[in-house]
Parts: C-alpha cells; structure tokens; sequence
C-alpha cells in the first residue's frame, strides 16, 4: 500500500472545546469531495437552537470555504423564531422552509450548488457528537443524518481522542 493510501486516524474534537465556546461560535466538520458522492458534505454542531445567534458564525465559516451562501434551508419547527433572512456580513442570505428534520441544514451557494450538513443537536454528548461529526464528513457515507443520530458504531465506546 502506498503512503498515501494509509487511512490517517480521525481527530475529533476534545470536550473542553464545545464546552468553551459560546453560542454563535461554529463547530463544523466539512469533507467535500470532487464527486460529492457521499449523502452529507459535512457536520454542524451548533450550542443552541436560537438560529438568528449561531446561523452568522457557521456562514461566515462556510463562505470562507466554498464562497458567498446565498440560502439556508432548514426544518423551522426545529429553531426558535426563524426569520426570512439574516444579513452576515453585509451581504443577504435567505432562510427557507424545508421539512428536512432537525438534523439536516441545507446550504445553497450560487445558483444550485447545494451543501447538506448533519445538525448535531446542541445537546448531545460528546462522544456522540464526535463519532456522528465524523461519521457525516466520511466520504464513503451513505447513511442518512437521521439515521447516523441514533445508530451506535460499534468500537466507539472507547473515550480515546485519536479515534
């Protein structure tokens, strides 16, 4: 097997770090590919459910790496008092109605280019936040977001960081 061919171990983040930051700081894991095979390009675990205090800090993220977010899609029956729009850093972005669930946001950049993201519910532990994070950005995942939420993998019952 070549070097480049050995699986490097995932890093997942520590417990200190979602107990650190505040809310509308974005804890966000992203692994999209070329062929953007895979169900989910990535993980979000925001610290509330008050989308107007943690949707800025994930935009201004995800603008950073795949460029200007036009629209937001996101299940409203999962955030407190959604509004229409949200202005980040100047520029307009839409919030739209999906029945998507509680687990998936929807980014929309351009035109039609669109990104689906795990929501990791803000009150899940972490280990389990970690595990679904890195479950979602694997490239080979067909699983569903509901679905990574609720299924235990097996080996994961170890607390070692490195995993």
């Amino acid at each position: 097997m070549a070097e480049s061919d050995t699986p490097t171990p995932r890093k997942l983040l520590p417990d200190e770090i979602h107990r650190a930051v505040r809310p509308g700081t974005a804890l966000l894991r992203l692994q999209t590919t070329h062929t953007r095979e895979g169900v989910l390009d990535g993980a979000w675990w925001p610290r509330s459910r008050d989308i107007t205090a943690e949707l800025p800090a994930l935009i201004q993220v995800l603008t950073g790496h795949l460029g200007p977010v036009t629209r937001v899609g996101l299940d409203t029956a999962a955030w407190e008092d959604v509004p229409t729009r949200v202005v980040v850093d100047g520029r307009v972005v839409h919030l739209d109605s999906f029945p998507v669930g509680d687990d998936t946001v929807l980014i929309t950049r351009g035109d039609n280019d669109h990104f689906a993201l795990l929501v990791v519910p803000p009150d899940t532990l972490a280990d389990a936040a970690r595990v679904a994070m890195a479950r979602a950005v694997d490239a080979d995942n067909i699983t569903e977001a509901a679905q990574i939420l609720v299924t235990p993998v097996p080996g994961t019952e170890s607390s070692d960081s490195t995993r």
